[in-house]
């Protein structure tokens, strides 16, 4: 745990021999004018009773830490890059509450990650709600689109042989470190079965390939017997022990899976594309006004997308405090046609005792609700919701 003194209050009143910001900068930028429309106090009200008061060393302004988590994710970059551009760009730093430029970077990447931990889920969807309030009458829409995606973690494409040399591996570095005895370390042997894991798929080599994924399996479950016998009970890897217990007992049917060593949590999730059938990862959730205003954002594990509705219904009330009257979903979304007084529009068959009417305004909203599936997309490339699939992009706003 991190302790951290309230943060000083700055003085945005002195004087200098220097022009502030307010002088030089061009003030139809988009950053200037988004600065001056955030209420920045709502933050610092929700926020300081996080802080200690009286233990620890001071910490920095909250809307500096604030200000650099929005400008991550509007500039699409990692805690590293925004604290280097922060340091060279004066928009960024009048944005984040300067009013002279401050050679010098404002903090350490890492703290950036210590304060989202501190404030949390709920502190990040305070963040949303101020983003809801500044787009003003565009927000207060009646009528919301909701669709879910998939957040991919950055693990590699999950098989058993994948898993088992990576746990051989694991209990051979924790033999290492603890300093127990090894009775082989099956070095030679992996390569070899290694070499006749290879072209599996040729017909001349697929009896070979699987007596060689057994083999595999079979010493991964010697190394971690060897070690349940070796290690104190009291050790901080029998966690780990534990996680390995499970993979070797699972199989092909098995509930709850593991998929990833270092990412226990990741489920595999269908989500019926043509070109990518599963997806390792979680699903999360976005709704949307048919003005364009992102209205909610929820991670979840696995759940039916129907499942999810109650969930995003209570969270668009609390972000916009109200509750829309119609919600536009897809065929994933069937089960309830109202929820909490809200109508759930689903596409199917038109009725033939409808009239023409009443089918096509009908088809014009569902054809509104495909409006949400370009803003995902785009919240996918240029937001960092697929931050997980690219390079030197470690942090999430949403903890991970």
């Amino acid at each position: 745990m991190h302790y951290f003194m309230i943060p000083h209050k700055k003085n945005n009143t002195l004087t200098s021999l220097f022009t502030s910001f307010e002088d030089i900068l061009d003030q139809r930028h988009p950053l200037f004018i988004l600065a001056n429309k955030i209420d920045w106090k709502v933050f610092e009200d929700a926020f300081l009773p996080l802080y200690s008061q009286d233990n620890g060393r001071p910490a920095k302004p909250i809307r500096l830490m604030v200000g650099l988590l929005i400008l991550k994710h509007i500039r699409n970059i990692s805690d590293e890059s925004v604290v280097e551009q922060w340091s060279e760009n004066n928009y960024y730093q009048y944005f984040c509450g300067e009013c002279l430029f401050v050679p010098g970077i404002p903090c350490q990447p890492s703290e950036l990650v210590h304060f989202r931990k501190r404030i949390g889920e709920r502190g990040i969807e305070l963040i949303l709600k101020e983003s809801i309030r500044v787009n003003g009458k565009d927000s207060d829409d009646d009528n919301v689109n909701i669709d879910t995606t998939v957040q991919e973690k950055n693990i590699t494409f999950p098989t058993d042989g994948k898993l088992y040399k990576k746990m051989i591996k694991k209990c051979q570095k924790i033999a290492a470190q603890e300093g127990l005895p090894v009775r082989q370390t099956y070095t030679h042997t992996l390569k070899k079965l290694a070499r006749d894991q290879r072209f599996r798929n040729h017909p001349k080599n697929k009896a070979k390939a699987r007596k060689a994924d057994k083999k595999i399996k079979t010493i991964a479950g010697r190394l971690v017997r060897e070690l349940e016998r070796n290690l104190p009970p009291n050790s901080i890897c029998q966690d780990l022990l534990a996680r390995f217990q499970q993979i070797l007992a699972q199989t092909k049917d098995s509930k709850d899976k593991i998929y990833s060593i270092h990412e226990p949590d990741v489920c595999c999730i269908s989500k019926g594309k043509e070109h990518k059938k599963y997806e390792f990862g979680n699903k999360a959730s976005f709704a949307k006004t048919d003005t364009g205003v992102i209205v909610g954002a929820m991670g979840f594990r696995n759940e039916y997308d129907g499942h999810t509705l109650p969930a995003v219904i209570e969270q668009i009330q609390r972000m916009t405090n109200k509750i829309p009257k119609v919600a536009k979903v897809d065929r994933g979304y069937r089960g309830k046609i109202e929820i909490e007084g809200m109508k759930i529009l689903i596409p199917g068959t038109p009725k033939k005792k409808e009239s023409y009417y009443k089918r096509n305004k009908l088809s014009k909203a569902h054809k509104k609700r495909a409006g949400i599936e370009p803003v995902i997309g785009h919240i996918n490339a240029d937001h960092r919701l697929k931050l997980n699939n690219t390079i030197n992009k470690k942090s999430n706003i949403f903890g991970n």
